[in-house]
């Protein structure tokens, strides 16, 4: 389903997120990534997208190629990935459901969504989604006036309203408790093994990479220093992916 073959990314200042990268990734699989901060993660999921241009190499999604292009392929790229948030990214002044519809955007035309007039079946799929992520009591309440858990809660259910064959989470348990960080994890993971959506998420907690992850890819400075099935990792896998010996401490550290 999506493939990296020598993929390199350098921003300006020539600073280099990405080192010849090659990746497989199939249909349906649930896949963590974890590095330092800095280790290139967020460009992977957004090189994924076209968000960050590769600068070299190719990356593919459903056969279809990312790097170079034209707007109306990355237009169609893009509706097929369903992007999670660290920041949540909700207009928290207006509804639950209203957020959810954001989803929906390129499959109506704008003016319907502009003047707030959804066609019923997209009405529908907003709900299902709520209703997958068990918020949807909220359907109807400001997005504002809900707790970091249900907003996260809300951009899963967003991204999911897209029908997508792909969901990409950029740190996605960041900025919540670690009880919300299991629940949120947890509905990451059962999405994916009831409706088969492959899935890519970037975590900072190691203990959240062990219990919640199939497969393991580790980053180190823009290469991919381990790429694996969880039950094979070990102390010394996280040495070599951070560098040094993992302490207690680091098993519940935001910093990585």
């Amino acid at each position: 389903m999506i493939e990296f073959r020598d993929v390199s990314v350098t921003y300006r200042g020539g600073v280099q997120a990405l080192r010849h990268v090659d990746l497989a990734v199939d249909d349906g699989e649930f896949v963590v990534v974890v590095g330092l901060s800095g280790a290139g993660k967020s460009t992977l999921l957004r090189a994924l997208n076209g968000l960050v241009p590769a600068t070299s190499g190719s990356i593919t999604v459903d056969g279809t190629e990312v790097v170079g292009a034209t707007p109306s392929d990355l237009r169609a790229i893009r509706s097929r990935i369903g992007m999670i948030f660290q920041t949540f990214n909700l207009v928290h002044r207006t509804s639950v459901v209203n957020n959810v519809l954001m989803g929906r955007l390129a499959r109506v035309p704008a003016w319907r969504s502009t003047l707030g007039l959804w066609p019923a079946t997209d009405r529908e799929a907003a709900m299902v989604a709520l209703e997958r992520v068990g918020i949807a009591e909220k359907a109807y309440v400001r997005a504002a006036d809900l707790s970091g858990g249900q907003q996260q809660r809300v951009g899963i259910a967003r991204a999911l309203a897209q029908e997508p064959s792909l969901v990409l989470a950029d740190e996605p348990v960041a900025a919540l408790d670690p009880v919300t960080s299991r629940q949120v994890m947890g509905d990451l993971q059962r999405i994916n093994q009831d409706l088969g959506i492959t899935t890519l998420v970037n975590l900072h907690f190691l203990d959240l990479a062990r219990e919640f992850g199939r497969r393991l890819v580790g980053l180190r400075e823009g290469e991919v220093v381990f790429d694996g099935d969880i039950g094979d990792v070990t102390e010394d896998t996280f040495r070599e992916i951070y560098g040094r010996a993992i302490t207690e401490e680091d098993l519940l550290a935001t910093d990585g």
